[in-house]
């Protein structure tokens, strides 16, 4: 079944829904019906999975999980097709996105992304680098707009570096551009100066189209929260960043009930630590918002925790926790599976349109957490540490408990 096309009037959704604050319980669920599902499925949808590297394969594996539970209970099928990309595919074809990963990406209504890179392929060239087949994926799905959520939620508040009084209530939202500007622009390369001096550069570069298409999900992701938008630049210094402000004003006519502010880049990374409430949705271009949303993602007390979805104007969406491919810990069941379990709530709320199954998956994660259970990255005294498997098999127990006992 075709999925509506992970597109602009999704990003409408309003996102203060988005780990609603409402445990489903604060009582262990019950056990025991795991194995339970709804009736046939009345709905079929097929699924990327790239496992990627690193804890990829790990957060993938419990994600899949949760999420083929949480649908079915709505009567959703999965039809998965698992693909490598970055490192792993690399190993098996010598290439970071082989053709018939992109292919499939293209063919399925949404894709979910686990983690890429890895020390393993730090020395290759460029092009044969991991992290370059996540951004041919992005170019070849044409997902422009990165949606990066930032919320402190009650249970793990302490868990934060900053203090209480700091982070408690931060509820933010990134809106980052994702295809354009230094990470894409032409010319780029290697060189030779003057002096005869081995060189590198990159170009910054943004057409009015790209900024005004982002400002315009920016705009309406900010209406629908609390109607205040802040955009980063550099407009002091760098013309891209000029002609950025310049059409941000512009698109801003067409929101006049939306509250405007503009903030050089520098001095929204300080904000940022010194009172993040202050900001409620930010927008920025590619190098600023991969910054920016991974300073933000530590307010909330791990990188761990926070989803990502990315989204075109047609086509299948990409979601992906923000974290990345933590080598260190590989293999070890310690990473923490919540980003991307959480990504997977992201991928039925604005990949599929499927919203009661993705806010089943954010309940249960609260519920979980509630539960008092943690892996090393959020443990504090007095929770229960756990690895990757437990947290999701304890996800699962969360989702299964909201499944209608039979009368």
């Amino acid at each position: 079944m075709a999925a509506a096309p992970a597109c602009l009037q999704l990003n409408a959704i309003p996102f203060s829904s988005f780990l609603s604050p409402n445990p489903i319980s604060k009582h262990t669920p019950k056990v025991g019906r795991i194995s339970c599902s709804a009736a046939s499925p009345s709905k079929r949808y097929s699924i990327t999975l790239l496992p990627g590297d690193g804890i990829g394969p790990e957060v993938i594996s419990v994600a899949k999980n949760v999420l083929n539970l949480a649908a079915s209970i709505d009567g959703i099928e999965f039809k998965y097709e698992e693909v490598p990309i970055g490192g792993a595919a690399l190993d098996l074809t010598g290439l970071p996105l082989p053709d018939e990963t992109l292919l499939s990406a293209k063919q399925s209504d949404a894709v979910l992304l686990g983690a890429i890179g890895g020390y393993k392929w730090d020395k290759n060239e460029k092009h044969l680098k991991p992290e370059n087949g996540l951004l041919k994926l992005r170019e070849g799905l044409k997902v422009f707009a990165n949606l990066r959520p930032a919320t402190v939620l009650p249970q793990l508040v302490d868990a934060s570096t900053l203090k209480r009084e700091v982070a408690e209530g931060v509820d933010l939202m990134v809106v980052r551009e994702l295809t354009g500007g230094i990470y894409f622009g032409k010319p780029r390369g290697f060189g030779t100066n003057e002096n005869g001096e081995e060189i590198g550069f990159n170009t910054e570069v943004y057409a009015a189209y790209e900024i005004d298409r982002i400002a315009r999900v920016a705009f309406e992701t900010a209406r629908k929260r609390k109607g205040k938008l802040c955009s980063v630049d550099k407009a002091n210094v760098l013309e891209a960043s000029m002609l950025w402000r310049k059409r941000i004003m512009e698109i801003a006519l067409e929101y006049p009930d939306v509250e405007l502010s503009h903030m050089y880049v520098d001095n929204a990374a300080m904000q940022l630590i010194r009172d993040p409430k202050q900001f409620d949705t930010i927008v920025t271009n590619n190098i600023f918002g991969d910054i920016l949303s991974d300073e933000a993602s530590m307010i909330t007390g791990s990188i761990g925790m926070l989803p990502s979805a990315s989204l075109g104007e047609s086509g299948p969406g990409l979601f992906e926790p923000i974290h990345g491919s933590a080598p260190d810990i590989a293999g070890q069941d310690k990473a923490n599976p919540l980003a991307t379990v959480l990504s997977a709530a992201m991928l039925l709320k604005y990949g599929l349109g499927e919203e009661k199954a993705a806010k089943r998956i954010e309940d249960a994660v609260l519920d979980t957490l509630n539960r008092g259970f943690r892996t090393g990255d959020i443990y504090s005294t007095g929770t229960k540490l756990v690895g990757c498997k437990e947290m999701g098999e304890e996800v699962l127990k969360s989702v299964d408990s909201q499944v209608p006992s039979p009368v």
